[in-house]
């Protein structure tokens, strides 16, 4: 993808656009790929910033990689997991230990340069991470109630539970489409992920706050 080149590279040597996403790992940045297509917002970079213990570094890293100069606007996205307030605090202090601009809160963007902005997944303060977002979208699926009826059965047959639930309910629902095999990241770029759903509307909001910069 020429676009596509700094898009589905780590931390590439250097930023090629003026609007910059930072996410927490490759299935984000795919996730984010695919709804930038389906907004048709094309100058957007995003990368991985290869899990939540490398935010700080990568972060405080960033104004002296080649083409930080040309950034007008910094998105970052972060998973709750099981503490929202304290993931939305970790990204706040990265970003002051990083010297950048930091937000008051998620989704109120600061004036910078470069304008900043960060969401945290699933969003609206709840616990978890963008499977938990992807799930929601898909719950009025037909195929959900065959994915619950399995995990009830499992439950039944008193059979050991999956260590991380959204993201084995993920890879069953999943499984119940056309391609198989494919990945939460890779399930975007197919379409399989509904961008209308109203449960994905923060997550546009986010990406346009980034995109709209400049």
């Amino acid at each position: 993808m020429d676009a596509s080149r700094g898009l589905s590279r780590t931390r590439p040597a250097e930023i090629l656009r003026s609007k910059l996403m930072m996410v927490e790992g490759e299935e984000e940045v795919k996730f984010f790929t695919a709804l930038s297509k389906h907004l048709g917002i094309t100058d957007v970079q995003v990368e991985s910033y290869n899990g939540k213990g490398n935010l700080s570094s990568t972060l405080k890293a960033l104004p002296k990689r080649s083409g930080f100069g040309r950034v007008v606007s910094l998105g970052i996205e972060r998973d709750a997991d099981d503490h929202p307030d304290r993931a939305s605090q970790s990204v706040i202090t990265a970003l002051r230990n990083a010297g950048l601009p930091v937000p008051p809160s998620e989704l109120d963007p600061v004036d910078g340069p470069p304008c900043v902005a960060f969401l945290i997944m699933p969003g609206n303060g709840r616990r978890g991470a963008l499977e938990d977002l992807c799930l929601e979208a898909v719950a009025a699926d037909p195929g959900m109630n065959c994915v619950n009826a399995f995990f009830d059965c499992l439950d039944t047959a008193g059979c050991a539970q999956p260590g991380s639930m959204p993201k084995a309910r993920v890879h069953a629902f999943l499984a119940s489409r056309e391609a198989p095999d494919l990945r939460l990241g890779e399930a975007a770029a197919k379409g399989y992920w509904p961008w209308e759903n109203g449960s994905l509307d923060h997550v546009k909001q986010f990406l346009q706050l980034v995109a709209k910069q400049g």
